[in-house]
């Protein structure tokens, strides 16, 4: 090797030396902070979670500090001589004993007790063997409710049908013992968009009977369909206006009240242990409003439904009802109930409406089906539901309105 090469070799180390001086300050430098990063990150971690921990049996020492003063307060001696004031100071120490006559109740409160044991055991009385109590008070309830509706009216030239598309409601429901309150809106509105129906309900359920009342309003675009003069159908303009409201009340009776728990399968306060059925009695009052705004027709459309008379139907009809239902114990958990009303009363056609302003026949049918499953204090059930209405004025006039849901219920009893 001469002396040229020997130089540029040199020349290569001397270049390369400040480099590696440098990689070697930088890990220096970054490699202790890392583990310093990575030090207090672990200690910011401990620290949090003692401080949870510390909350936590806070906490814990709390509710063990109430639940000892409240024991305290129950055990502590008190007067027990029987007179009139004993029951006070035996409730404010938990000791009242409803069927003990010695407790030296107040006449009111001894009158209220006597209507409740009275009232419970005359309408909320169940044959062990075939129906028993859940346990729980209270329940808590989510429904989708997916539901249409069709209008069909006429006379017996001229006929006119709306059938709307489905709509999504989503609702919850609160129930304590045998009453139960709910509200539901179209799941769009639920999104911010302009929701089209929403539903309030409330319903009493015992064992001899149960009473419901709902107010609906629906404006969601219903398909049109005309047929004037006896000719052919034709299809009429999509309505984004037609208005329905309705609102009703109705009571129903189970004959055999003993056996058969219509709450088990729709209100789930029971467990029904056996399959049985009961002959049912009852009544329902319901009053419809149907409103087209003309402002979304044209003038020929106006003409064809006001002739027609469904540019603006408003009844209400007055029916007893009959039927029977049943429910199938599929296994302890799962349970399968049909139940099927068909009644006829009157109808009365209010003066404000479009139609003939007088009273007629009214028919009116529901069914309804639940699949119900039990899991502990859970609950979770499928139902479906049809109602029809119908009235007849005379051998041509007539007017019809049907209802159809599905809807999924989930829920917890506590």
């Amino acid at each position: 090797m001469n002396w040229l090469e020997m130089s540029c070799q040199s020349d290569a180390k001397l270049r390369w030396q400040p480099i590696r001086l440098l990689v070697f300050v930088v890990l220096m430098l970054w490699v202790p902070s890392l583990v310093c990063a990575q030090a207090v990150e672990q200690h910011a971690a401990s620290t949090i979670q003692q401080d949870t921990i510390v909350r936590q049996n806070k906490l814990q020492q709390l509710k063990q500090d109430i639940t000892r003063r409240i024991n305290d307060k129950l055990n502590e001696p008190y007067d027990t001589t029987r007179n009139q004031g004993y029951w006070w100071r035996a409730m404010k120490h938990g000791k009242v004993n409803f069927t003990d006559s010695t407790m030296g109740y107040p006449k009111f409160v001894e009158f209220c007790y006597k209507v409740y044991t009275w009232g419970d055991k005359t309408f909320n009385s169940y044959d062990s063997a075939h129906v028993v109590p859940t346990g729980k008070n209270w329940k808590l309830t989510l429904k989708n409710q997916n539901w249409m509706d069709n209008l069909s009216g006429g006379d017996g030239n001229d006929h006119a049908m709306f059938t709307s598309g489905a709509a999504s409601n989503l609702g919850l429901y609160l129930s304590f013992m045998a009453v139960s309150v709910g509200y539901s809106i179209d799941v769009d509105r639920i999104s911010g968009a302009k929701g089209t129906s929403e539903m309030i309900e409330f319903s009493f359920t015992c064992a001899r009977f149960t009473a419901e009342a709902h107010k609906t309003t629906n404006t969601g675009r219903m398909r049109a369909r005309v047929k004037l003069e006896g000719g052919d159908w034709r299809r009429g303009s999509d309505l984004d206006a037609l208005q329905r409201k309705s609102m009703g009340v109705s009571a129903t009776y189970f004959f055999n009240n003993r056996k058969y728990a219509q709450a088990a399968a729709y209100c789930f306060s029971k467990f029904q242990r056996r399959s049985a059925g009961s002959a049912l009695a009852g009544f329902s009052i319901n009053n419809y409003d149907f409103r087209i705004d003309p402002a979304v027709l044209t003038e020929q459309q106006v003409q064809e439904y006001e002739k027609i008379g469904v540019s603006h139907v408003r009844y209400t009809d007055y029916c007893l009802m009959g039927g029977y239902a049943h429910n199938w114990v599929l296994n302890p958990k799962l349970l399968l109930n049909l139940t099927a009303l068909a009644g006829t009363g009157v109808k009365h056609i209010h003066s404000t409406s479009a139609l003939p302003s007088a009273n007629s026949g009214a028919l009116r049918m529901t069914g309804k089906l639940a699949l119900t499953y039990n899991f502990k204090r859970y609950f979770a059930s499928f139902q479906a539901n049809v109602g029809t209405s119908m009235y007849f004025a005379g051998k041509q006039r007539h007017f019809g309105y049907t209802i159809a849901s599905l809807t999924a219920v989930l829920g917890i009893r506590f």
